[in-house]
């Protein structure tokens, strides 16, 4: 397998979504309380802009998209508050680390796979600007130099679940669908990248399966496991 994507949040950085989330939107209302950003009001509107991400038909970027939505709902305060958001990445979201677990293989894996040869992407769902995709890469161990591509809000124009994100990172970086292998914990955001013409691994430590889908189509497993895989192929 020439190239190994591996997803993040709940597989590279172990996690507990609802968990994270919830921590996440109260250090950020935190942030923009003292301009005059309501917590409840906050919340809506980064949902909103995320819904449109994921919608995002690729002729723009996730980040064109999110800004556009979020300044609907606020006007052109937000596009002036945006330096504090960015503020926010840099310096305030490395209080959520400790809402995450830690696995030492994860970076240690990737790390074997780059000195074996292999092409290393971190697909991380791209609703999240560049600077938050790396603080949250550091978290589990890992830094920029271990990746070939690693997907964020300015450089991507699709999200997942849509096999349009897979296929447009291979054509980023050059490759067919069929040399690559996606690791991911989610059973419909991750998995989908079969139908992109990937192959696939669903990683069941941090499993998310809210759709109820039948997983037994997917190679998968623990950690230890995903080890084992990767060493048959």
């Amino acid at each position: 397998m020439k190239v190994i994507l591996f997803d993040l949040d709940g597989t590279l950085l172990p996690m507990e979504q609802e968990t994270f989330t919830k921590m996440y939107f109260k250090a950020l209302a935190g942030k923009l309380a003292p301009c005059g950003y309501d917590a409840a009001e906050l919340t809506k509107a980064v949902w909103k802009g995320t819904a449109a991400m994921v919608a995002n038909d690729g002729s723009r970027s996730n980040e064109d998209v999110f800004w556009d939505t979020f300044a609907a709902l606020y006007g052109t305060k937000a596009y002036k508050d945006r330096a504090i958001f960015d503020d926010f990445y840099r310096n305030d979201f490395d209080s959520l680390k400790d809402v995450c677990g830690y696995v030492p293989q994860a970076g240690q894996l990737v790390k074997k796979l780059k000195e074996s040869g292999h092409q290393i992407i971190l697909a991380s769902n791209p609703i999240f600007p560049m600077v938050a995709q790396e603080k949250r890469m550091v978290w589990a161990g890992l830094e920029v130099a271990d990746f070939v591509w690693i997907t964020s809000y300015e450089n991507s124009s699709y999200c997942k679940p849509n096999p349009q994100y897979y296929l447009e990172i291979a054509g980023k970086i050059g490759c067919e669908p069929k040399e690559c292998l996606l690791v991911g914990n989610h059973a419909t955001e991750d998995m989908v990248a079969k139908e992109a013409g990937m192959q696939v691994f669903l990683l069941t430590d941090c499993l998310i399966n809210s759709d109820d889908k039948d997983i037994s189509q997917y190679p998968r497993g623990n950690f230890g496991e995903l080890q084992l895989f990767l060493k048959e192929l």
